[in-house]
C-alpha cells in the first residue's frame, strides 16, 4: 500500500518539534523562524540533567564556606528593597553554588528559579568587546582603524571621529561627559539620532585621553562589528558565542524577555514596575538577558574554560587594560579597590591584592554582576530584580571567603536600618548603570 503526501503544513509542524526535541536543552525561550528576529513559539524545554545543578548543600563543595553564604543570600533576598535573586559561584573553574531566592514577580508569587531569565544591563558590553577581540584576531576588524572609515551614525565634536579608533571606543575614550545623551535615550529617542548629535555634545577631555563611561556611543559598536561580520549584532553574539557555549537561554531583546515562560519582573521595592525599553536599543551596550545557569557558563568562557570557542589569545586582547579609571563602585567597595582600569567592555582592578576582572551594571529594575578572579578562576554572577545596590557586595564576600580572610564583613546587614527609606548610606551604588 502507498503511503499517502504528507501535507506541507504538516512537513512544517514535525519540523519545528524536531527541532526543539533535538535541542533538547534547557529553559523558557522563543525559538526564531529562520531570518527572523520574531519569537517562533515559546515553550519549555526540559533541561538535560536539572538534577546535576550545584544547588543543595550535599553538592556544595571547596574551599568558600557555600553554608554560611546561602544563608547570608537568603538574609539579604527577604530585605524589603528586595525582590528575587539569583546567584551563581564559580570555584577552581568548576561550577560549584547555584541559588535563587525570593519573587520573580511579588504580584503573582511567582518564584525565582534557575530558569528565571534576568537582564545582564551593562554586564552586555563584556560579549560586545570580546566579539570585536574574536573579529580582530579573524583578520576582519582593524582595532586601530578610525570609526569614521565605518558606516556607523556616531559623530564627535570637532570631527574626532576621524582619529578616534575602534580600540577607543570599546575602552570608554571618546572624552565625551559621562553617560552623554542617555537622558534622552529614556525619553525615547532614537540611538542612531543622538549618536549623530554627539557632535555637539560638551567634552570632558580631549578624545582618547581619558576614560569616560558611555552607552549611546558605546553601542555604535552595534554598527560596526555587524558591518565587519556582514550580520546582524545580536545574532553574531549569538551565534558565535552563546550558541556553542551551550548559552540556549542567553539573547538579545525586550519581547525575547518578556515572551519567556519564565522572566522576572522588574520591581521597586514591594511593587512591580513596567519594563522599560529603552536600553535595549543600545544592543552592545545593555541588551543581554539570560538565566543564571548560562550567565555562569558565560563567566567560565572568560576565564579561559572553552578555548574552542574564546580562543586565549582573544581572551587576553579583550581584557588588557587601556586606561586607569577612577575607583569602582561607592561607599566602602569604592574604599576597597585600586588600580582600576577598563579593557574592551570589561573592568579590571585590585582588591587585597588581587587582580579581578568583570563587569556590573543597571537598569530600572534590574541589576547584574560578574567579577572573577583569572589567576584562581573563581567568582561570582549575579542577578537580581529591584534598584538595591547592596547585593553588588556579593563577590567580594565570595573571593574572601576563597582566600580565607578572618575579617570578611560584606555581607553583614547588621548596620543596615530596619526601614528602606532609610537606607541610603549603608547602600552602594551601581558600578556602571546603563541607565
Amino acid at each position: 500500500m502507498r503511503s499517502q503526501p504528507h501535507h506541507p503544513s504538516m512537513l512544517r509542524t514535525l519540523a519545528v518539534l524536531t527541532a526543539i526535541v533535538a535541542l533538547g536543552l534547557a529553559g523558557w525561550f522563543g525559538f526564531r523562524a529562520v531570518g527572523s528576529s520574531n519569537p517562533l513559539v515559546s515553550v519549555a524545554i526540559p533541561m538535560k540533567a536539572p538534577e546535576n545543578l550545584p544547588d543543595t548543600p550535599e553538592e556544595w563543595r571547596g574551599q568558600i564556606d557555600y553554608r554560611a553564604l546561602d544563608n547570608q543570600l537568603s538574609a539579604i533576598s527577604q530585605r524589603p528593597e528586595m525582590a528575587g535573586l539569583a546567584v551563581a559561584v564559580v570555584e577552581d573553574g568548576e561550577l560549584r553554588f547555584v541559588r535563587t531566592y525570593g519573587f520573580a514577580d511579588r504580584s503573582s508569587g511567582a518564584p525565582v528559579t534557575p530558569r528565571t531569565l534576568f537582564r545582564w544591563a551593562s554586564v552586555s558590553k563584556t560579549a560586545t568587546g570580546v566579539l570585536a577581540a574574536a573579529l580582530a584576531h579573524d583578520g576582519k576588524v582593524d582595532l586601530d582603524r578610525p570609526i569614521a572609515d565605518w558606516r556607523t551614525s556616531l559623530r564627535l565634536p570637532g570631527g574626532a571621529e576621524a582619529r578616534i579608533t575602534i580600540d577607543d571606543l570599546l575602552a570608554q575614550r571618546t572624552g565625551l561627559t559621562k553617560n552623554a545623551y542617555d537622558e534622552k535615550l529614556e525619553e525615547g529617542q532614537q540611538p542612531e539620532l543622538l549618536r549623530a548629535s554627539l557632535a555637539n555634545a560638551p567634552l570632558q577631555c580631549d578624545p582618547g585621553t581619558c576614560h569616560t563611561y558611555q552607552n549611546i556611543a558605546f553601542d555604535a559598536a552595534t554598527e560596526i562589528l555587524g558591518e565587519a561580520a556582514n550580520e546582524p549584532f545580536p545574532d553574531i553574539v549569538e551565534n558565535r558565542f552563546f550558541r556553542p557555549l551551550g548559552m540556549i537561554s542567553a539573547g538579545f531583546g525586550m519581547e525575547r524577555l518578556t515572551g519567556a515562560k519564565d522572566w522576572a519582573r522588574p520591581h521597586r521595592e514591594q511593587e512591580v514596575r513596567p519594563v522599560k525599553e529603552a536600553y535595549w536599543r543600545v544592543p552592545a551596550a545593555a541588551g543581554v538577558e539570560s538565566d543564571i545557569v548560562d550567565f555562569a557558563r558565560w563567566m567560565q568562557a572568560m576565564m579561559g574554560n572553552r578555548p574552542d570557542v574564546l580562543p586565549t589569545p582573544v581572551l587576553e586582547l579583550a581584557h588588557r587594560p587601556r586606561i586607569g579609571t577612577a575607583r569602582i563602585y561607592g561607599g566602602a567597595l569604592r574604599q576597597a579597590n585600586s588600580d582600576a582600569t577598563y579593557a574592551l567592555g570589561w573592568r579590571v582592578f585590585t582588591y587585597d591584592g588581587h587582580r579581578l576582572a568583570g563587569h556590573s551594571g543597571a537598569v530600572s529594575g534590574y541589576r547584574a554582576t560578574m567579577i572573577f578572579e583569572p589567576a584562581t578562576r573563581t567568582g561570582v554572577v549575579a542577578m537580581w530584580n529591584s534598584d538595591w545596590g547592596f547585593p553588588f557586595r556579593i563577590p567580594f564576600a565570595v573571593i574572601d571567603s576563597y582566600h580565607r580572610r578572618p575579617d570578611a564583613r560584606w555581607l553583614d546587614m547588621s548596620e543596615l536600618p530596619p526601614r528602606p527609606g532609610a537606607m541610603a548610606a549603608p547602600a552602594i551604588a551601581a558600578a556602571d548603570p546603563a541607565g
